[in-house]
């Protein structure tokens, strides 16, 4: 059963934010010329699939998930044959790509809302969420909803004399997809581009598509601040304005649409959030939803033994086959993961080998392979995120504390340009071009690819071993999954086996700074006394069951045996 799972199950997924990724031309900017110079790397990599974040026509105040033009290229990034090359020379590389699609709104300074803001009686008026304020002279917002970064969604347009409704930012105003035109040109512009040839889309704030039709009041929450598993916050539930049962329903309209493509297969990933439970819902009873969701509860687990080992058992109960959970770690929108563990790359090492060998569809945020620190906070006032401009009043001592939390008012620390060598601009540009758009990181010089790609101790090592193996062991990449039992002795070892193919496949992580015993109380199966050790996160390969074999200060061990 297990080698018979779609592609798409058994893959490992690379995102690429084009700005920040490689630049061709010597602009400072990041670009898709860029990426097709680097495919070859990320071919030695090993990684299977790319995710590459928008690089459609845009004014960029939100660099790229403000569309301005669905069907059109931003210039900086290149022009449409450039995009139709990467496609074409990914597929030649055997990867896959998949395209951020942003369905919830538009930038302000799309067409469609130009013309819709351009009187009530507009022909794209109805494509947008108007209405009338509350109050005399309707100055007052039409409800109370939210948007998601607080305070109210509803922006007044003096022109026409009505709100409309932006769920993130004020340039970025929500479509109305109650509107029958509205779903017809989005599926068009789904279509066009699984013609184009993508292999998946990437569903930014999936969750927000359907409102009320009544423009109903949310209800009041205790809650200050919005979580990963909990949209609601700012003292209020979200309960009209996110995860809308009409939303829910549509993720299955949208998947009959991707099914249309079937040679080969396509598939979506939702950016949604909620409850697990909830977000399971998406992908349907059987699958015939969206066919994965974004699982950010891992980005707040707590790293330990104990903390991976419920998240993997709430997973596992949530998603069981045919249903796949997702494993990730850091994006452009949150801190780099190792800011999480202290900027230890040991930890770097370990949590790789957690993402690539449990049971679920890892996503790797560039840079992340090379153990890249989260850089120094920046001033919220020097930042070029807009978000960063509407938080820069935040006293100063709250905003490292967010990050430990996940939540980042200046997403600039996330973005900085790709360290490719020691060289000037990091090989982000040639040396002699112009300064990049955001400052490199500030361990460029150190951590890069040139200075770890000939280093068979470097987390690049690591992260390359993990995905050829993944890639080579039908028990990684399709197999089940069970965890084991550990004794107390061991209670800081997480210990889980996968199973497929013929092979039996045992990983064994150590979330502790002091050795963990091992071979004392490994299950009593010939399969164990005959495996090989295929990796340590630490590097070497030795045989792992001599007697006494212990594991390492956050070593993580994958024993694999097949039988003869």
């Amino acid at each position: 059963m297990t080698e018979a799972l779609p592609w798409w199950k058994r893959t490992t997924v690379y995102q690429i934010y084009p700005r920040s990724f490689a630049d061709s031309n010597g602009d400072g900017i990041g670009d898709i010329p860029g990426i097709i110079d680097r495919l070859d790397y990320l071919q030695w990599l090993g990684v299977e699939t790319l995710w590459i974040s928008p690089f459609y026509r845009s004014p960029q105040l939100d660099f790229g998930y403000d569309i301005s033009g669905h069907f059109e290229i931003a210039p900086e990034y290149g022009s449409l044959e450039d995009v139709r090359r990467l496609i074409r020379e990914v597929h030649e590389r055997k990867m896959k790509i998949v395209l951020d699609m942003v369905l919830n709104h538009t930038s302000a300074e799309h067409p469609w809302f130009l013309d819709s803001k351009s009187s009530r009686t507009s022909a794209h008026r109805d494509y947008y969420l108007w209405r009338d304020g509350r109050k005399p002279g309707g100055r007052a917002p039409p409800n109370n909803w939210r948007s998601m970064l607080g305070g109210s969604g509803w922006h007044y347009d003096a022109n026409t004399g009505q709100w409309y409704w932006a769920t993130f930012l004020p340039f970025q105003p929500d479509l109305n997809w109650r509107n029958p035109a509205v779903k017809a040109s989005l599926l068009d512009v789904v279509r066009h581009w699984l013609g184009e040839g993508a292999d998946g889309l990437r569903l930014d704030l999936f969750n927000a598509l359907y409102k009320d039709q009544a423009f109903t009041n949310n209800p009041f929450s205790m809650r200050p601040v919005p979580s990963e598993s909990n949209p609601d916050g700012f003292f209020q539930r979200a309960l009209h304005t996110q995860n809308h049962p009409d939303t829910l329903a549509f993720a299955q309209e949208l998947r009959s649409v991707v099914d249309e493509f079937h040679s080969p297969p396509r598939f979506l990933v939702g950016e949604v959030f909620g409850k697990t439970e909830l977000l399971r819902r998406y992908c349907g009873k059987g699958g015939e939803g969206l066919n994965l969701v974004f699982l950010f509860k891992s980005l707040t687990t707590h790293f330990s033994a104990r903390g991976f080992r419920e998240l993997i058992a709430e997973m596992e109960a949530a998603f069981p086959e045919p249903l796949m959970p997702t494993y990730v770690f850091s994006n452009h929108d949150r801190p780099r993961a190792l800011l999480r563990l202290g900027g230890d790359a040991k930890k770097a090492r370990l949590l790789a080998a957690f993402q690539l060998t449990v049971r679920g569809v890892p996503f790797i945020y560039y840079g992340d392979e090379l153990g890249l620190p989260h850089p120094p906070s920046v001033p919220l006032g020097d930042a070029l995120d807009p978000i960063a401009a509407r938080y820069r009043h935040v006293p100063g001592f709250i905003v490292p504390f967010l990050r430990r939390h996940g939540i980042l008012l200046n997403r600039d620390e996330a973005r900085s340009p790709m360290p490719w060598s020691g060289a000037e601009h990091g090989g982000f540009s040639a040396p002699a071009s112009t300064a990049s758009w955001l400052p490199l990181h500030p361990h460029a010089k150190t951590v890069n690819v040139a200075a770890q790609k000939d280093d068979c101790n470097s987390v690049l090592a690591t992260y390359r071993r993990l995905l050829w193996l993944r890639r080579q062991s039908p028990a990684l990449s399709s197999g089940t999954l069970r965890i084991l039992d550990t004794p107390r002795e061991a209670r800081h070892v997480l210990a889980f086996q996968r199973e497929g193919g013929g092979e039996l496949a045992r990983v064994f992580l150590n979330f502790s700074s002091r050795e963990q015993p091992l071979a004392s109380w490994l299950p009593a199966d010939p399969r164990t006394r005959e495996a090989v050790c295929l990796h340590s996160s630490l590097g070497d390969t030795e045989p792992a069951l001599r007697s006494g074999r212990a594991l390492r200060p956050w070593e993580a061990i994958i024993l694999l045996s097949r039988p003869q």
